[in-house]
């Protein structure tokens, strides 16, 4: 059991207790609690949604993804920057302008329909689940490295689970969306430290980027693989020609060139779809105030994503030499290759800084994961919590009741998904998957671009959907991307597999097509150029709307007035 390793995650899980307590709600409100009350400064709502958005597939999963496949790797990082560009051009200052609690209750006032509501919160409720699995699977990845020994006749791995769960559950719990937002954003900024520790450690050591690429592809790629008869290496096979094992600097590793392609489409359209991050743009104070920390998310996830792949790169290059003067690596490692990809930025940790290097990289990674969980529990109390119980469930609810709600969810979501977690088994899927947590998170972000994405933007952009149009886009792109998952996970990522387990390229067009289609066939919400001016209209505009309003119901009531006099 490392010593040093547990004293830096208990240091950090001190410090995130320490602002949950100290800025935790004091009333109890329903727009505190999913909210901070709608006011998170720019830079703060940054700091938190790259808390929110930087998981275990970003720390972990994109180096092990750079370092098991070299440039098709680099795609993941490519994948999850390049999301928030139109979120930044499309989305985030007509969110905020219309100001809601969620996704789906976005959806459900735009289009003057419950049943939107309904099947937005059930849409929601996959995606989130299929974000929380990788979490709560990077979080035991994390825990049998650091500590290596379980509690209560529990593995290692179930102990990690278990751990993050309660922990995040708990502050999450406790804290609402004003104790998570500043856990958040001081976890983050734990975060970029941690990496950026590791970077200046590897570049002082005197290792060279371009050197490192150019020695690792001379060489064909390996990866560990387990079998019934133990670990072994296998060639990476290229997928582009299949004439030859595949190079680190050349595409093919894992996806051909529809792969790649329809990966990068999947990460692109899926970030606007989150409903964690998403639901954390109703947070700022104003539309300006949304988009601006979007530029800010943008400027900090170039600089995050960049040291993820130098520090996967390094790895590659670094660990086989040490492997030598480092005989715990021995249990880790295939004549040099890691068994487990995820473990490739811990590993470097531990070379660079001992037990205490090993300790604020495994920590870091938890961080990750328990700030994730975090925003997604939170999503998820928000649509449970906002849009079913205080809607349809018990709409006499007081705050503190709905507020409860919220609460409860957080917990019964936190355990359905380390449930999950526990029944897999990492070890199995190392041998046809890049990144473990770094695909899965795909399949989440997949079915986001899929369900979500297609018919949030067109309510956003597009005068002329209707409820019924909503209805169909989510329900068939939904439909299209889970047969597909289906279909994948029968056929394997070899191949057309690669397609089947991104399915957005294919899905979001479908979900498109379908809710323009209904949509030209029903009828529009009556009051929909209010709406629209809601969400675009100028300041100027929206003042004169307020006015117009106000002048409207003065006149209303001056009349009942005379009418009443007269009556009298």
């Amino acid at each position: 059991m490392n010593g040093a390793s547990l004293a830096a995650l208990a240091a950090v899980l001190l410090v995130v207790t320490g602002f949950a307590v100290v800025i935790r709600p004091r009333g109890v409100s329903t727009l505190d609690f999913y909210l901070a009350g709608r006011r998170v400064g720019v830079i703060t709502n940054a700091c938190a949604i790259c808390g929110d958005y930087f998981s275990a597939a970003s720390f972990l999963g994109v180096a092990a993804a750079v370092y098991v496949s070299g440039v098709d790797g680099v795609w993941y990082a490519v994948g999850f920057a390049a999301g928030f560009v139109p979120v930044l051009l499309f989305v985030a200052a007509p969110l905020r302008r219309f100001g809601e609690f969620s996704i789906p209750d976005f959806l459900g006032r735009r289009l003057a329909s419950e049943r939107v509501r309904l099947v937005a919160v059930g849409v929601v409720q996959l995606i989130i689940l299929s974000y929380l699995i990788p979490q709560a699977v990077g979080s035991g990845i994390t825990w049998e490295l650091l500590v290596g020994r379980g509690v209560a006749g529990l593995s290692p791995y179930a102990t990690g689970v278990l751990f993050s769960t309660v922990a995040i559950t708990g502050l999450v719990a406790f804290g609402g969306m004003r104790g998570t937002t500043w856990t958040q954003a001081v976890q983050f900024l734990l975060l970029l430290t941690a990496l950026v520790w590791l970077a200046v450690a590897v570049l002082g050591s005197g290792f060279s980027y371009g050197g490192a690429v150019a020695d690792l592809s001379a060489e064909p790629l390996t990866a560990a693989v387990h079998t019934d008869d133990g670990w072994r290496l296998a060639l990476e096979q290229n997928r582009v020609d299949d004439d030859g094992a595949a190079a680190f600097n050349e595409p093919g590793a894992r996806y051909g060139r529809l792969g790649q392609f329809a990966l990068i489409i999947a990460l692109v359209l899926g970030t606007a779809g989150l409903p964690h991050v998403m639901n954390r743009y109703f947070t700022s104070p104003t539309g300006t105030a949304a988009r601006m920390t979007t530029v800010w998310v943008l400027g900090l996830a170039g600089i995050f994503y960049a040291l993820a792949v130098m520090l996967g790169t390094a790895a590659r290059a670094l660990i086989p030499a040490a492997v030598k003067d480092n005989a715990w690596l021995a249990e880790l490692t295939v004549d040099g290759v890691l068994r487990m990809p995820e473990h490739a930025l811990p590993v470097l940790g531990r070379i660079y800084g001992g037990n205490a290097g090993l300790g604020v990289i495994a920590a870091g990674a938890l961080v990750a994961v328990m700030s994730t969980i975090a925003g997604l529990l939170l999503a998820s109390a928000a649509s449970w919590g906002h849009d079913v119980y205080e809607r349809h469930i018990n709409p006499r609810a007081t705050q503190r009741q709905a507020v409860r709600a919220g609460r409860a969810t957080v917990v019964v979501v936190a355990f359905a998904s380390a449930g999950s977690a526990l029944a897999m088994r990492p070890e199995s899927l190392v041998a046809v998957l890049p990144s473990i947590v770094a695909t899965m998170v795909t399949w989440a972000f997949a079915l986001a671009g899929s369900a979500l994405t297609p018919v949030f933007l067109l309510a956003i952009w597009w005068r002329g959907i209707t409820a019924a149009g909503a209805t169909a886009g989510m329900a068939g792109g939904a439909a299209v991307a889970l047969t597909m998952f289906a279909a994948g996970i029968l056929v394997g990522d070899r191949g057309v597999g690669e397609l089947l387990l991104t399915p957005t390229l294919i899905a979001a067009p479908v979900a498109a097509a379908l809710t323009v289609l209904v949509s030209r066939r029903t009828s529009v919400p009556p009051d929909v150029e209010r709406m629209w001016s809601a969400l675009h209209g100028t300041a100027a505009d929206r003042h004169a709307e307020r006015l117009a309003r106000l002048m409207i119901s003065g006149g209303r009531r001056r009349g009942q007035g005379r009418r009443t006099g007269a009556q009298r």
